[in-house]
């Protein structure tokens, strides 16, 4: 998959390490002060992950003092609306959301510093992107199955709530991620997929397992088929180098995730969310 190779061009994977000033706690405060802004700006997951990925990789290559740090928080924000958004947000509103500390001219021309740090490179893949792919194949996977014995294709009715209700769920999980710097070194492919699992398990748990046999069998399916997803053929290890990215970056090699990354970022996810509980069921009625 094209995107799989890409984002290992645009994963800032130590996007603190040049960042003297900065700490992981005020980059947590930072990107949770930035999603319920997304939300009140009815902009889409897809734009809140892509501004805190551009906010990584220009923390990556550029020190910044700690008294800008919002406001390349919104700057970020602002571009990554520009980038996949219909409309952007005013800058005159973002602007009062930082109590009017920054001026319209620091926000113009941190914007043009970013892209030029980032050579105009804003499309990355994001955790946004590979849950909303491996959600739909988990849908279509279930529009089918091979009968048992012979080469015949037949079609199944499954219940479309499924996926859905495991999708929202790790969006959920994927947003407490996003805030988290010890998630950094996770590839979004691979924090997407094990979202997923750990969303599965923790809906059966409140759920119970099906008895009727038909929901039984699409259960089975979407089990398998989010297994498969943690287990796919691209790996993801540092490089000293590289021509697209200035800072840490990740190559891609013909080769499957390490078991033991794939479960390190699921037990991971399962301790956040086990943290995070409460904070689960109140975006889960938003």
């Amino acid at each position: 998959m094209i995107q799989r190779e890409k984002e290992a061009q645009f994963h800032p994977c130590k996007s603190l390490a040049r960042q003297p000033q900065l700490t992981a706690e005020a980059r947590c405060k930072l990107v949770s002060w930035l999603i319920p802004v997304h939300k009140h700006f009815r902009l889409s997951f897809e734009c809140c992950c892509l501004a805190v990925n551009i906010m990584d990789r220009f923390l990556a290559s550029t020190p910044v003092a700690a008294d800008c740090f919002q406001l390349i928080g919104v700057t970020a924000l602002l571009l990554a609306s520009k980038q996949v958004e219909v409309c952007s947000p005013r800058i005159s509103h973002l602007l009062s959301l930082c109590c009017d500390v920054f001026t319209k001219e620091q926000l113009c021309n941190l914007e043009c510093l970013i892209l030029l740090r980032l050579n105009f490179r804003l499309s990355a893949p994001t955790l946004a992107f590979f849950l909303d792919y491996y959600t739909n194949c988990i849908e279509a996977s279930q529009l089918v199955t091979r009968n048992k014995g012979d080469d015949r294709i037949s079609r199944m009715n499954p219940d479309p709530k499924i996926p859905r209700q495991c999708s929202n769920l790790a969006q959920n999980v994927c947003e407490l991620t996003l805030a988290d710097y010890a998630f950094n070194k996770y590839p979004p492919s691979l924090t997407a997929s094990c979202a997923l699992r750990v969303a599965s398990e923790l809906l059966k748990s409140k759920q119970g397992l099906p008895e009727h046999e038909t929901i039984h069998s699409h259960e089975v399916q979407w089990d398998s088929f989010v297994d498969e997803l943690c287990t796919q053929s691209v790996s993801f290890q540092p490089t000293g180098n590289s021509k697209h990215y200035e800072g840490d970056s990740l190559a891609v090699k013909d080769d499957s995730y390490k078991q033991s990354l794939v479960q390190e970022c699921k037990d991971n996810l399962k301790l956040l969310v086990s943290l995070n509980l409460e904070t689960l069921d109140v975006m889960s009625t938003m």
